[in-house]
C-alpha cells in the first residue's frame, strides 16, 4: 500500500509541492503519494491527527498554518524557538520542523548572495517570515522586519533577537528601508496566483544594488521580480525556496538524499505549462 504524504493549507490551489514531491518520489521508485488537502485554521489540529492515525508519512504546513501548528506538534529545538511549523513527521509520535529558513538561506547563497554581514530587509511577519529571518539573523545578517501591522513585527523582531541583529517596524519608511538594504525579501502573499499584478515594490523604489527575493514561486516571475528587474537589480525566484525547503522535508520523512534537480525541474516544468 502507498505511503501518503500531503501539504495543508487555505488557499491551497496554487501549491507546486505535490508535483514536486511526487516527481521525486518516482524518480526514486519509492511507493508513495503525495497530495494536497485545503485546511482551515479551525480544522487543522483534526486533520494532522487524522493524518497521523491513518498512517500518512508527513505533511508540509503552508499559509496560514505555520503557526497554528505549534498547538498540536512536538516541535524541535529550532522549530520551536522560530514559533512556526512547515514540516510534520509521524515516525515518533507528531514531530514538528521548520524547513523554509534552510530553503531561503540555500536559495540565497546559490544567487550569490553573502548572507554574513548584509542589510536584509523582509516584508511580512507570518510564519515564513518568521523562519527566514531566524536563520537569516542567525547567519549572521542585519535583519529588519517590516509588516503593515507594526506591532507583529515589532514582536517577531523580540522573539527573534535571541539568535542575532533584528528590528521590527512597521510600512511607513518602505522607500527608505528598501534604499539602505542589500536584500530585500518578500514574505507576504502579495503578488500570488491569481492576483499576478499585486507587488510589495515598484521599480521606482528598488536600486540596481539590491538583491530581490520573492517567495512567491506562482507565477515563476511575479509582478515584484519584474520591476527589480526593470531596476536592473539581481532576483531571487521563490522556486528554489519552495525546491530546497521541500528536499529537506523529504531527507526528514524518508532518511533518503532528495534529487533536488528532479524536484526543480518538476517545478518549473509546472510553471511553464
Amino acid at each position: 500500500m502507498k505511503k501518503v504524504f500531503a501539504v495543508l493549507g487555505d488557499p491551497i490551489e496554487h501549491t507546486l509541492s505535490p508535483m514536486m514531491h511526487n516527481a521525486a518520489f518516482k524518480t526514486l521508485e519509492m511507493d508513495c503519494i503525495y497530495h494536497a488537502f485545503k485546511v482551515s485554521k479551525e480544522n487543522l489540529k483534526d486533520a494532522i491527527k487524522g493524518a497521523h492515525a491513518m498512517g500518512f508519512g508527513g505533511l508540509n504546513l503552508t499559509v496560514p498554518l505555520k503557526e497554528e501548528a505549534m498547538k498540536i506538534v512536538k516541535p524541535d529545538l529550532l522549530a520551536a524557538a522560530m514559533g512556526a511549523v512547515n514540516t510534520v513527521d509521524f515516525k515518533d509520535g507528531i514531530q514538528g520542523y521548520n524547513t523554509d529558513g534552510i530553503g531561503a538561506e540555500k536559495a540565497l547563497v546559490d544567487a550569490g548572495v553573502k548572507i554574513e554581514g548584509a542589510k536584509v530587509l523582509i516584508v511580512g511577519a507570518g510564519g515564513a517570515a518568521r523562519g527566514i529571518s531566524f536563520q537569516l539573523a542567525s547567519d549572521g545578517a542585519e535583519v529588519i522586519i517590516a509588516n503593515r501591522t507594526p506591532e507583529r513585527a515589532i514582536q517577531l523582531a523580540d522573539d527573534v533577537a535571541i539568535v542575532g541583529n533584528v528590528r521590527g517596524c512597521g510600512l511607513e519608511q518602505l522607500d527608505d528601508l528598501i534604499s539602505s538594504a542589500d536584500v530585500l525579501i518578500n514574505c507576504t502573499t502579495l503578488g500570488m496566483h491569481p492576483h499576478v499584478e499585486d507587488t510589495i515594490a515598484t521599480a521606482e523604489q528598488i536600486h540596481a544594488d539590491l538583491v530581490v527575493f520573492d517567495i512567491v514561486y506562482n507565477p515563476l516571475k511575479t509582478k515584484l521580480l519584474m520591476e527589480a528587474e526593470k531596476a536592473g537589480a539581481r532576483t531571487v525566484s521563490g522556486v528554489m525556496m519552495l525546491v530546497y525547503q521541500g528536499a529537506e522535508a523529504f531527507r526528514i520523512w524518508t532518511g533518503v538524499k532528495p534529487p533536488v534537480e528532479v524536484m526543480r525541474e518538476a517545478v518549473i516544468g509546472a510553471l511553464r505549462t
